[in-house]
């Protein structure tokens, strides 16, 4: 067998071997995780949503959960209220937005400035 069909051989067994690794990642569920920040437009105690208005003017409304993390604000975010500024780190499933994470930075931020 000629020296490049070896290579074309190991080629595709690369590319099949990578790709078996990446369909297996996606069907373990390991979601990407995404990152936005902006001001609260609206809180929902009730239903455990917010809707965060980032800085090019898009709207998110986002679920939190109780594996949520709360940071800058205290009794899982009691605190939060409109006109507060979060970062958010959230998973998407099938058009719904899950927090991971979320930051008051707006807090943070008036300390820095004091």
């Amino acid at each position: 067998m000629p020296i490049h069909s070896r290579r074309a051989v190991l080629f595709c067994l690369f590319a099949i071997a990578s790709l078996a690794v990446l369909t297996n990642a996606s069907a373990k569920g390991e979601d990407a995780v995404h990152i936005v920040s902006g001001v609260v437009k609206h809180v929902d105690k009730d239903t455990k949503k917010v809707i965060i208005k980032a800085g090019d003017g898009t709207e998110h409304t986002i679920k939190w959960t109780g594996e949520t993390t709360w940071h800058g604000t205290r009794d899982g975010g009691e605190d939060i209220k409109e006109g507060s500024q979060l970062t958010v780190r959230y998973t998407e499933k099938a058009g719904e937005k899950t927090a991971v994470g979320i930051e008051d930075v707006g807090k943070d931020t008036k300390k820095a400035l004091q």
